[in-house]
């Protein structure tokens, strides 16, 4: 049985964002997966990470070290109850949908602090346990983002900026831990000062992302997929190697 894990990350549980979450949740359950859901804002997860969070604030060397304070807390059994139930929900999931808005040219701050506290170092990763050998290695996720920019907009050449390019960072973090990374839906021109008939061509298209939802987890399995470099793309220094393609202008041959 597939376990599906929806995590939510927008204050409003009626925005369009909890609606596609619902629906998400709604289409899963039909097919019959076990779902687990993480609204970050309901929950008042905290998103800042640091000492206050650890028995031993420092990680025994007189400074706060998040990555050591992390591998400590999970080797000694001592993972902060919040983010305990978040490191549970994640190992027990086959896939996660990721539902949110793009601020600012990038994920709600939120998001970001899920992924400082919870990708703990030392249970979710380790120096040894990363990208092609890390411990989510044949599991999948998937961003479903609204932008209140257009298509146009958002494209290579656009004003606001390629947003591909603005969620490469958060698809490389889930990339790290050895997650396949499906291509994001994106819902353009979502936001609240539409009138007339733009309004109502808004309304239709995000009412047709609803409905579709439930083509997308059926399909999850056979989804396209983001493409990354494999771990043997580069030499022992980190470096692309010069007969290895680049998939993103993130990691490219210099000129």
């Amino acid at each position: 049985m597939t376990t599906t894990l929806v995590v939510l990350a927008h204050p409003n549980p009626g925005s369009f964002n909890g609606a596609w979450a619902d629906a998400t949740v709604q289409a899963a359950r039909a097919q019959g997966d076990v779902v687990l859901k993480s609204d970050l804002c309901a929950m008042n997860f905290d998103p800042v990470e640091g000492a206050h969070h650890y028995r031993d604030q420092t990680g025994g060397e007189g400074c706060f070290d998040p990555l050591k304070a992390q591998e400590q807390a999970a080797t000694a059994g001592q993972i902060p109850v919040d983010v305990q139930a978040e490191v549970d929900k994640l190992t027990q999931a086959d896939r996660v949908v990721f539902h949110f808005p793009l601020w600012w040219f990038a994920p709600p701050a939120v998001l970001k602090g899920w992924f400082d506290r919870v990708f703990v170092h030392g249970a979710l990763h380790s120096v040894d346990q990363r990208f092609d050998s890390g411990r989510f290695k044949g599991k999948s996720a998937v961003f479903c983002v609204t932008a209140g920019a257009s298509h146009t907009e958002s494209a290579p050449g656009g004003k606001e900026g390629d947003i591909a390019m603005l969620l490469w960072p958060t698809a490389y973090t889930l990339r790290y831990l050895g997650f396949d990374v499906l291509t994001p839906l994106i819902a353009h021109d979502v936001h609240r000062y539409h009138q007339g008939a733009q309004k109502s061509q808004l309304e239709h298209a995000l009412r047709s992302l609803l409905d579709a939802q439930t083509d997308l987890m059926r399909g999850f399995d056979t989804h396209p997929r983001l493409q990354f470099n494999a771990d043997a793309d580069f030499d022992a220094a980190g470096t692309l190697r010069p007969d290895r393609p680049s998939h993103s202008h993130f990691i490219r041959h210099e000129v």
